[in-house]
């Protein structure tokens, strides 16, 4: 059954036809959150609600582009919603919380180093307008018409995203191995 076809039997309340299309998705979809918010759990929690918004919503959706841009539109969209969520909240970094407990607090060991943490910190700097279009690009593999259209953006605006995005990551990651800031 292809993906068209599961997307018929969601709209009919088909609950295993959902079942099949998380399957495909799923990994997918929880890491690309996981790079657009910087946060496992949170990135399952929006896969998951991404998931029932695919079944509650499912009468929406045209057959007019492949069906994992719709789903990585609904995706994009709770992503910017967290973001703009966090942008209003003072974060505090665990690295300060586990210093002022001292010795004796918590401790902590990075679960990345090296180039991996300095991307991963250089792309949760990014803003949310810059970071979703570089990932559905570079590590979704998305074509920048289908990102335009999932993000409802002209095209030329998202390939300026992009390359704007490219050329943030690269200045943060050598002033990262230089060893500044």
């Amino acid at each position: 059954m292809d993906e068209q076809e599961l997307m018929e039997q969601i709209k009919q309340g088909n609950e295993m036809a959902l079942a099949t299309l998380m399957k495909i998705y799923k990994d997918r979809l929880v890491n690309f959150l996981f790079h657009a918010v910087g946060d496992y759990e949170r990135a399952v929690d929006l896969a998951q609600e991404t998931f029932v918004r695919v079944y509650f919503r499912a009468h929406q959706y045209r057959p007019v582009g492949p069906v994992g841009a719709w789903i990585f539109t609904i995706a994009s969209n709770l992503a910017k919603s967290e973001a703009k969520k966090r942008s209003k909240v003072n974060f505090v970094s665990l690295e300060e919380v586990t210093s002022e407990l001292g010795s004796e607090g918590v401790s902590y060991d990075p679960p990345t180093t090296g180039l991996s943490r300095n991307l991963e910190q250089a792309l949760n700097k990014l803003p949310a307008y810059y970071r979703i279009p570089l990932l559905l690009k570079d590590v979704e593999g998305f074509s920048q018409e289908e990102i335009a259209q999932m993000l409802g953006r002209p095209v030329g605006t998202i390939k300026a995203r992009i390359s704007r995005a490219r050329h943030l990551l690269r200045r943060q990651l050598e002033n990262a191995l230089k060893g500044g800031k």
